[in-house]
């Protein structure tokens, strides 16, 4: 198998080891021209270039079998988050049907376009309403890609939960709030999915030639209340103090379902959350 990760941030670069230790020849690309000597531990070919390159993402996915798209914005501004995600993607697309080789493009997206679900469980089939101009443009990224044509090449989305693993830890994210007081009760639900599982998922789905949207999150979907008791006490860390006088923040709020992935043939590695 040939294979193009445009943008080898957290998970593109643990899904470029792991083809790579198995043998594969992996392209990727990343903006940074300080993060070259790093990638090339990981990949047969480091390119740097950005998402309006035309021209050298036509040569990154030439002759490529897969392309797995997994991108960030540098910046949140509106203007970056254009270009980093839906101009990258309009110009992938145009690139992958230069190649006319590649069959399948895997594209990291986010369950945060689904905006508040008011406590549900969300499969697949729910309507992104996002929150935000960022979240507009995340959603249209998706449509971009989702418009293409099965027949010239497949497209799976993952629609990721909220994202640890080796290196992100949850007490590296959260260790600073233990013992602190934060507004409302905690009621709301949280979702995560553990890297492992991600890249799990991907090598899943290129293996199998998944086409269509798939949820990544853990079975254990937890309150943030839970989340938190659960994440604090197994560091033997002081307890969030919940103040109810005050709404809370948290922006969405979903039982993110994975059972679709499942369905498929994908079993999780960490199918509750490690927080250790």
């Amino acid at each position: 198998m040939q294979a193009a990760i445009i943008g080898c941030g957290y998970v593109g670069s643990a899904v470029a080891r792991k083809w790579h230790q198995q043998g594969e020849l992996v392209t990727v690309t990343t903006t940074s021209s300080s993060k070259k000597k790093q990638l090339q531990a990981i990949a047969s070919e480091v390119v740097v270039t950005t998402g309006n390159d035309l021209t050298t993402l036509k040569q990154v996915v030439a002759e490529k079998d897969v392309v797995l798209l997994s991108i960030g914005a540098k910046q949140r501004t509106p203007e970056i988050y254009h270009q980093a995600y839906l101009t990258t993607a309009k110009n992938v697309v145009t690139a992958i049907r230069a190649s006319k080789k590649v069959r399948q493009l895997i594209y990291t997206s986010s369950y945060g376009i689904l905006g508040n679900q008011k406590d549900r469980i969300v499969d697949e089939t729910a309507i992104p309403n996002p929150t935000s101009e960022y979240g507009e443009i995340l959603a249209q990224t998706e449509q971009v890609l989702l418009s293409v044509p099965e027949t010239e090449f497949k497209t799976c989305i993952f629609r990721l939960s909220g994202i640890y693993g080796d290196g992100r830890e949850l007490i590296k994210i959260f260790g600073k709030i233990a013992g602190t007081t934060k507004s409302g009760m905690g009621e709301r639900y949280t979702n995560w999915v553990h890297l492992d599982d991600i890249v799990g998922a991907i090598d899943f789905a290129r293996q199998q030639q998944l086409q269509g949207i798939y949820n990544l999150a853990s079975e254990q979907i937890l309150t943030q209340k839970e989340f938190f008791q659960k994440l604090f006490q197994a560091h033997n860390l002081p307890l969030i103090t919940w103040d109810e006088s005050q709404g809370n923040s948290h922006p969405y709020n979903m039982q993110l379902s994975g059972k679709k992935i499942k369905d498929a043939g994908y079993q999780l590695i960490h199918p509750k959350i490690k927080f250790i």
